[in-house]
């Protein structure tokens, strides 16, 4: 991911990609069903690292499943490339655990950008006290550690009923979270740019007491002009 894009994404909302994707035919893009345990005042952007989770078998997944060193879930947070965002397929089920406060610890140490679960996190109080990014379905009190199995590293999933491909590009902001496909994260970051100064100019307008109509969006020649010369004067 180019740092010039990350940047980019710092510093736009969910809500404007969400536009920038819809213009190009992506209309389902937006993780369903999560908000974030904490809002950081600032976004959560990476590349999507993927773990999925499939309904646990008692044969197969007892508790002493977790001394493996292999476990996929222990073996996803220790492998999760710094600046990275752990993406896990929960089933959209938050009675299960997807992780709890030790191993989110270790994943914010290890240099993930943030995590995203469309199930439930255990110690949720403590991880949003965490310097990292997390967003989980709620209500939930997901106390049962067994009843998922984590089967796949890093293979496509779908979180929130959105398809999530190893290195798509997660965004999350205070309301929500969004996947970007990779081929084209680089161009609707700049499109998005381009649309979160023109909104910040539409608000300013507004609050002044202008009518939206020709402004929003914008169909007045006068209004475009008037935009050009707040960008200058403004620096944007």
């Amino acid at each position: 991911m180019k740092d010039e894009t990350r940047d980019r994404l710092m510093g736009v909302s969910v809500a404007t990609l969400a536009t920038a994707l819809f213009k190009r035919g992506l209309r389902n893009q937006v993780i369903q069903g999560v908000l974030p345990v904490a809002v950081k005042g600032r976004n959560m952007v990476g590349p999507a690292f993927t773990l999925r989770y499939i309904p646990a078998r008692e044969d197969r997944n007892g508790i002493e499943v977790f001394r493996d060193p292999e476990h996929p879930q222990r073996k996803a947070i220790e492998t999760c490339p710094k600046g990275h965002v752990l993406v896990i397929d929960s089933r959209k089920d938050p009675r299960a655990a997807s992780a709890g406060d030790i191993l989110i610890t270790r994943l914010m140490v290890h240099g993930g950008a943030g995590v995203l679960t469309d199930g439930g996190f255990r110690d949720a109080a403590v991880i949003g006290a965490l310097d990292i990014p997390a967003y989980h379905a709620r209500p939930s009190s997901p106390t049962n550690l067994t009843l998922h199995e984590a089967i796949e590293i890093n293979g496509p999933i779908g979180c929130g009923d959105v398809a999530v491909f190893p290195g798509d590009v997660v965004v999350g902001d205070a309301d929500s979270v969004i996947v970007i496909p990779a081929a084209i994260a680089d161009a609707v970051a700049r499109e998005a740019v381009e649309m979160t100064a023109y909104e910040d100019f539409v608000v300013e307008r507004v609050k002044a007491g202008a009518a939206i109509t020709g402004l929003y969006p914008a169909t007045d020649e006068a209004s475009l002009d008037a935009f050009s010369k707040w960008r200058l004067k403004n620096d944007r």
